[in-house]
This record gives C-alpha cells, structure tokens and sequence, in this order.
C-alpha cells in the first residue's frame, strides 16, 4: 500500500518528462513495479496510480452499472485519458502531451502527495483552485473531521 505526502517543486522538461521526487518514490509498495498510470484527475490537475493503487480504481469502477448515464460517462472520462508509464532510469515519468495539455502544464509543476496517489498541477492553476475556495481548512476540517454521532 502506498502512502503519499508532502508538496515538492519540480519542472517538466522539453519532452515532457517530470522527475518523481526521492521522497514519493520511497513511499511506492514494490507491488507496483515502478509502473504508473497517470490520467486526467479533477480541478486540472493529473492523478498518477502506482500500479498496484490503480488496481484498486478499477475495482471501485467495475461495480459501477452501465445501464447508468452518470457511471458510463465518469468511466469513459476517466479511462480515455489513463496511460500507463514506467519510471525511466532517471526516475522520470514521460506524461503525453494531451494530459499536459489538459493540465495546463509547461516547464514548473507542483508535486502532491494525496493518500494512494500523486497529483501533478501546473503550480498557478493550483494557487488559483486554493485562493477560490468558498470555506477555510479550519471550517473545512470541523465538517470532515466531525466524529459520527
């Protein structure tokens, strides 16, 4: 299982490649194989699954029904832009250039760790969605955190 945290500054270069940081690939169970799939995530951002972590999505997404609208449009989106991608022997992931496009993503990226994924943000559209929201973190986390009655 993996466990991901923490905020890293890095850049994508010329080809697209952006170096995962020593501290999130540590934190990669060897079920993985160093091999990811990155696909669209939300607020224009990527999600990056471990292999071994996106096994687990599609099990989430297999008992989806597919008589449902809702459910046949959330996994066509998601799975039309999923990629799998090894680490190369730099550590790099090689991200297409739809999902950088998507991301808004050109030289800097900001790196979060987030439980079981990576999340890959082109930094001011990331500065933006924190600047936009309509609550703080403290009332937030009071609603989130509350304890069940």
């Amino acid at each position: 299982m993996s466990s991901f945290k923490g905020r890293y500054s890095y850049s994508a270069d010329n080809k697209g490649r952006i170096a995962l940081p020593a501290k999130v690939r540590k934190n990669v169970s060897p079920g993985a194989n160093d091999t990811f799939i990155l696909t669209r995530g939300y607020e224009q951002c990527l999600f990056v699954y471990p292999q071994d972590e996106w096994a687990k999505v599609e099990d989430s997404i297999r008992s989806l029904s597919p008589s449902n609208p809702q459910h046949r449009f959330f996994v066509r989106t998601l799975l039309q832009w999923a990629v799998d991608c090894q680490l190369d022997s730099q550590a790099r992931l090689s991200i297409p250039q739809d999902l950088l496009k998507f991301a808004g993503i050109e030289n800097e990226v900001l790196i979060l760790g987030v439980l079981e994924r990576i999340e890959i943000w082109n930094p001011k559209i990331y500065e933006t969605y924190m600047n936009n929201q309509p609550a703080t973190y403290e009332t937030v986390a009071e609603v989130v955190l509350k304890p069940a009655e």
